[in-house]
């Protein structure tokens, strides 16, 4: 007998769409945003735990499982997301709420607060790919130039992962190797240890949310505009979550954050890479409370 990993999901209905979420405990909401090629089950070692003090809820995303997926040849672009956001809050009577996100989840969670802010109460932010605080996607050679002169070191590493990932991912993809596009995205996101280390319930997960992947690399779906002054704006509090053996491209952006946020708390997850609350759940669990205590 197979069981269904949603079995009980409850649904709203936001914006012409409809998201699955779960939610545990009472309280302040504590609202959970999966990254890209996920969906809402990667929280399930955080909702018990923060669920004892808070009303913890994780959602699937839309195009994410188990909601409807998203049609061959369609766009997947950033602010549909960021709407939805503020329109499920409202739907589930959760707004304001502390957001959690990690990866694409936490850059939709930082344009909450830009666009949004009455919904926001704080952010724990898990490595937000904020690439256009630095350069375009794909990058101009005056921007790089640039990035080479000031910063070197991030340069280098954004520079990797814009030509050195998304190019190749992009040309597998064409020729319809899912499993080396997957493979390589994986690796440039998790490094090739941790990514070696993804346990199969993992992996299998991936694989089933892999249209948004598809989606947004043969599209060319543009990054958001973001800007340095975009970030000293926000108010909320901020939690920077990194993970110990995350991939330089990621520690840099955070780096970057945490120059600009006017309220910023950073901590290091250790044995963890990318998806640091898979990587080390009690660590992670015990910095989002401890945040979330400061600011209640």
């Amino acid at each position: 007998m197979t069981i269904d990993p949603f079995e009980g999901v409850k649904r709203a209905k936001v914006n012409g769409t409809t998201l699955a979420y779960r939610e545990q405990g009472v309280g302040e909401p504590v609202v959970f945003l999966h990254g890209g090629i996920s969906d809402l089950r990667v929280w399930d070692q955080q909702l018990p735990a923060v669920g004892q003090s808070y009303r913890a809820i994780s959602y699937s995303r839309r195009y994410a499982r188990p909601n409807e997926d998203i049609a061959a040849g369609e766009p997947d672009p950033w602010e549909p997301h960021v709407d939805d956001v503020a329109a499920f809050l409202q739907e589930i009577g959760a707004a304001p709420a502390h957001l959690v996100g990690n990866s694409q989840g936490a850059f939709i969670c930082l344009l909450t607060a830009l666009r949004y802010p009455d919904v926001v109460r704080s952010l724990v932010l898990e490595e937000p790919p904020v690439i256009p605080l630095f350069l375009s996607v794909p990058p101009r050679p005056m921007e790089i130039l640039r990035l080479f002169v000031t910063r070197p070191r991030t340069a280098i590493a954004l520079v990797g992962f814009v030509s050195g990932t998304l190019g190749p991912v992009k040309k597998a993809l064409e020729r319809g190797d899912d499993e080396e596009a997957l493979r390589l995205f994986l690796i440039s996101v998790l490094g090739k240890e941790f990514y070696e280390r993804l346990p199969e319930e993992s992996l299998a997960r991936t694989r089933e949310n892999f249209s948004t992947l598809r989606a947004f690399i043969l599209n060319d779906v543009e990054f958001p505009k973001l800007v340095d002054d975009d970030v000293r704006g926000i108010r909320a509090p901020v939690l920077l979550v990194t993970g110990e053996h995350s991939p330089p491209w990621l520690l840099r952006m955070t780096d970057r954050l945490e120059e600009l946020l006017p309220n910023v708390e950073r901590v290091e997850i250790p044995d963890a890479s990318h998806v640091m609350q898979e990587d080390n759940p009690p660590a992670t669990n015990e910095a989002i409370l401890g945040f979330l205590g400061r600011h209640r």
